[in-house]
C-alpha cells in the first residue's frame, strides 16, 4: 500500500519548482538521468510518496540480481512497477537490474566502441571499450552483439526517461492546479474572515470548530461540520435581519406569505438578498444555492433526529457542504460593504 501524508504548503511549493526544473531538464537533456532521477527521488520525498521514493531508490542504485537476472521477490515487484519487465529469449520474463547510471555507461561504452569498429585506428584517451567489453573490434558478429546492446541500452534508457517524466509531469499539473485552486480560495477565505470577524464574531469559533471536525476520519464529526453550517448561516440572518413577526408579501404575484420568524433564517437571508442587491443574476445564483444548502442541511438534520449517523458518507462530501456555505456567507457579506 502506498501511504501518503500530505505535504504543507511550503513543501507544495518547493515541489512544483523541482517539478518544472526536472521536466525542463529532461526536455533540453541539460543533465543525465541519473542526475535527473536523484531530483525526483527529491520530488517524492518531498510529497511524502514513499512508494516512488522506494521505486527511484532503485532506480539510482540498482537492483539485486544474480548471475541470471533474479531479484528478490520484494525488488522484483517494485521493478515491475517501475516499468523494468521484458521477456528474455527463452520467452521467461525477467526484469532488468541496472541502475539508470549503469544503463547511461553501457549506452557511453557501447557508443564509443561502434566509432571503433567503423575506424580501428580511432585513438580513445581515457575508458578504451576494448578493455570493457574484451571483443575484437573486426568481428563482425561482435559488431552486432555491441550495436544489440547499444540498442537495448537505448531502449532501456528511453523507458526509464518516459517514466521519471511522465511522473513529474503528472505531479507538476497536480500541484499547478491544486496551487490555483487554494490561491483562489486563500483569497476569498481572507477576505471573508476579516469580515466575519467583525459581522458574527461568534461564528468564528463555529468555524474553528468545522476545521477541526473535517480533519477527523469519524464520519459522525463531518455530520458535526454540516450542522455547524447551519449555525452558522443562523447567525448569518441574525446579523442581517433580524427575526419579525411582520410577514413579507411575496413579489411573484401569488400573494404568498413570507415568514420571517427565528426559525425562517433562509427567508430571512433571501430578504435581505433581495432588498440590498440591484444585480437580479446576483439574486438567482446566490437564492438558487442557498436554497440547495437549505434542502441539503434540512435532510441531514432530520435524519440524526432519526439517529442515523450515514448522512455524511464521505469527507469529501463534508468538505463541499462547508466550502459552499462559506463561499455563499462571503456573497452575502459583500452587500454589507
Amino acid at each position: 500500500m502506498n501511504y501518503k501524508i500530505p505535504a504543507n504548503r511550503k513543501a507544495l511549493l518547493e515541489a512544483l519548482e523541482l517539478s518544472e526544473e526536472i521536466i525542463g531538464n529532461i526536455e533540453l537533456g541539460e543533465i543525465p538521468l541519473a542526475n535527473i532521477a536523484l531530483k525526483t527521488a527529491r520530488l517524492a520525498r518531498i510529497l511524502n510518496d514513499f512508494e516512488m521514493a522506494k521505486i527511484m531508490e532503485y532506480e539510482t542504485s540498482g537492483y539485486t540480481a544474480n548471475a541470471n537476472d533474479f531479484v528478490p521477490h520484494d525488488e522484483w515487484k517494485i521493478a515491475v512497477k517501475a516499468g523494468r519487465l521484458y521477456v528474455n529469449d527463452d520467452n521467461q520474463e525477467r526484469v532488468y537490474p541496472e541502475s539508470i547510471e549503469q544503463l547511461e555507461e553501457e549506452l557511453k561504452i557501447t557508443e564509443i566502441a561502434l566509432q571503433v569498429a567503423k575506424d580501428p585506428d580511432l585513438s580513445i584517451s581515457s575508458s578504451n571499450p576494448r578493455q570493457f567489453l574484451n571483443v575484437p573490434m573486426g568481428n563482425w558478429k561482435e559488431r552486432k552483439s555491441i550495436r544489440d546492446r547499444n540498442r537495448i541500452a537505448s531502449l532501456r534508457i528511453s523507458s526509464r526517461r518516459s517514466f521519471i517524466f511522465r511522473y513529474a509531469l503528472r505531479k507538476h499539473y497536480e500541484l499547478k492546479f491544486s496551487n490555483i485552486s487554494d490561491d483562489i480560495f486563500t483569497r476569498i477565505r481572507e477576505k471573508v474572515d476579516s469580515k466575519i470577524s467583525k459581522i458574527l464574531p461568534d461564528s468564528v469559533k463555529r468555524f474553528s470548530a468545522v476545521y477541526e471536525n473535517l480533519q477527523s476520519d469519524n464520519p459522525e464529526n463531518w455530520s458535526n461540520a454540516v450542522h455547524s453550517c447551519r449555525r452558522i448561516l443562523e447567525d448569518l440572518a441574525d446579523a442581517v435581519y433580524p427575526p419579525t413577526e411582520v410577514k413579507k408579501i411575496s413579489k411573484e404575484g401569488n400573494e404568498k406569505i413570507i415568514k420571517l420568524g427565528k426559525e425562517n433564517y433562509i427567508n430571512r437571508i433571501l430578504t435581505f438578498i433581495e432588498e440590498n442587491s440591484s444585480s437580479e443574476r446576483f439574486k438567482d445564483l446566490v437564492g438558487s444555492n442557498l436554497r440547495f444548502i437549505e434542502d441539503r442541511l434540512k435532510n441531514v438534520f432530520r435524519a440524526t433526529q432519526k439517529g442515523s449517523h450515514t448522512t455524511i458518507v464521505s469527507k469529501e462530501e463534508a468538505d463541499r457542504y462547508v466550502v459552499y456555505t462559506y463561499l455563499i456567507i462571503g456573497d452575502i457579506i459583500s452587500l454589507k460593504e
